[in-house]
């Protein structure tokens, strides 16, 4: 399936480069009009469709201007994301390093989501789309993995919260994909344009949620059996595996 985002206005964060490029890239192959290719250092591109547009997800003046300026968007694609090398332990790590990861997946996420609320009622409702991870349902003890869970669970608050408006949210999840943040793993991934392919193909038919690989899928039916089910389940998939 391949589902057209013809005419759309589509604003990508994390755009330079792993998943947010390949994202760009499909909007446009799609028939979206314009992208905002969003980084905190944006790079330049050659199609005159993508502008390039500086935005910090930790800031909330970088925030506002970006909502101010990009004012027709009508598909928001939440993705950027950190994962630092130095995130291993829930226990032991330097709280510092769990307070940077939040600051961006968790609440870099949700602070660009309320700033272009308002932006995608002006312009019909719209969708947002998060990016999310396998990990938000996996006992991994990393504050990513963490952090994940709950934009998770604020990803199902704003479908609620924004369905009045006739904003549509989706969310993504995925285990590994082959993108720069994922390389330090040697461990099974997911190709960037398949997953993307099928994220598209969500927000165009208005599905809630996008499980884009066979883990994911098999990680999810499993959740509402009983928790050692479920980390048994884990560990097999987990098999080798070390954050």
């Amino acid at each position: 399936m391949t589902e057209r985002l013809d005419g759309r206005t589509v604003l990508v964060t994390g755009a330079n480069g792993g998943l947010g490029t390949e994202f760009v890239r499909q909007a446009l192959d799609r028939g979206a009009a314009r992208v905002y290719a969003t980084a905190r250092r944006p790079h330049p591109w050659e199609d005159r469709r993508i502008v390039p547009l500086a935005l910090d997800l930790t800031d909330l003046v970088s925030v506002a201007a970006a909502a101010e300026t990009a004012s027709d968007v009508d598909l928001l694609v939440n993705n950027a994301a950190i994962a630092p090398a130095d995130d291993r332990s829930m226990l032991t790590q330097d709280e510092e390093i769990t307070k940077r990861v939040f600051e961006t997946n968790y609440h870099g996420t949700l602070r660009v989501a309320r700033a272009f609320a308002p932006v995608l009622a002006a312009n019909g409702g719209g969708a947002i789309l998060n990016v999310l991870s396998l990990s938000a349902w996996l006992p991994l003890p990393t504050a990513y993995a963490a952090s994940k869970a709950a934009a998770w669970s604020a990803t199902n608050a704003l479908r609620t919260e924004l369905a009045g408006q006739h904003t549509a949210v989706t969310g993504l999840l995925v285990g590994m994909i082959d993108t720069a943040m994922s390389a330090r793993w040697d461990f099974p991934k997911v190709s960037p344009d398949d997953v993307v392919a099928q994220a598209y193909d969500g927000v165009a038919t208005g599905a809630f949620e996008v499980l884009a690989d066979e883990q994911t899928r098999l990680i999810k039916s499993l959740l509402g059996a009983g928790a050692e089910e479920l980390n048994a389940a884990a560990a097999e998939a987990l098999s080798g595996f070390e954050p």
